[in-house]
């Protein structure tokens, strides 16, 4: 395989881990991310670092700061909050439109895969069933049948990603996943309208729930530092307000 065609998964790899610190609070609201810090640090290119920084800017989790480069965003539990309320009407309106008009082919393929997410959960295959997850929510989008509603989910999805990936974390967390699945599934496959739009919202507070559980347990630190090996700016740090 070329080097071309390993870098879009290469750079992704690298927006995964750096997902993980920031959403986690190991990189804090404030820290600049320098390519030239970063691509030692995974051993690449400059190339793929800057190209997992263009996702995580899409993602809203770092910005570019004119004459200080990519800082990481500060993420309240407000602005959490909000991404998953907005997020939940969004799949209860999909799922609604999607158990009236998904064909009886799309059920079946999404009460197979559901099915699968079942085993993976068991199992306790986070990566894979991550990956399922998302799989999930996009037939969950397209069976709506509506591209509006499909792109404004797709977008809202990709700033809610990492969240959704850091609460299934939790194995527990999987399994009554995996369970609120089953429910939107039977309201689809039943044609149900106001139950596939109720289980995805209750599905989407359960989320959020998680979420927030864990960063109140993490803290919202806000202090400055460059990434990796570069040193704390100590008076931020000692300005810095935690919460």
């Amino acid at each position: 395989m070329s080097r071309g065609s390993d870098r879009k998964p290469l750079s992704g790899a690298i927006a995964s881990d750096l997902e993980s610190e920031i959403i986690d609070g190991t990189l804090e609201a404030g820290t600049r991310l320098d390519e030239t810090v970063l691509a030692r640090r995974f051993a690449v290119s400059r190339t793929p670092v800057r190209e997992a920084l263009q996702l995580l800017t899409a993602r809203a989790l770092v910005e570019r700061v004119p004459y200080r480069g990519v800082i990481v965003s500060e993420i309240s539990r407000a602005q959490i909050e909000e991404l998953f309320e907005a997020m939940g009407e969004l799949e209860a309106l999909c799922g609604g439109a999607a158990a009236v008009r998904m064909s009886i082919r799309e059920r079946a393929e999404m009460l197979e895969l559901h099915r699968r997410m079942e085993s993976l959960a068991a199992r306790g295959e986070r990566a894979a069933y991550d990956e399922a997850n998302a799989a999930f929510h996009r037939r969950l989008f397209d069976g709506a049948h509506n591209r509006y509603l499909t792109e404004a989910a797709e977008a809202l999805r990709v700033k809610l990603a990492p969240f959704r990936r850091a609460q299934l974390a939790d194995a527990a967390r999987m399994r009554s996943s995996s369970r609120e699945h089953a429910e939107i599934v039977a309201a689809i496959c039943e044609r149900d309208p106001d139950a596939a739009a109720r289980a995805l919202r209750r599905h989407l507070v359960s989320a959020a729930a998680q979420i927030l559980t864990r960063w109140a347990q993490g803290g919202e630190a806000g202090a400055e530092t460059d990434t990796g090996a570069a040193p704390q700016d100590p008076q931020r740090g000692a300005d810095s307000q935690g919460g």
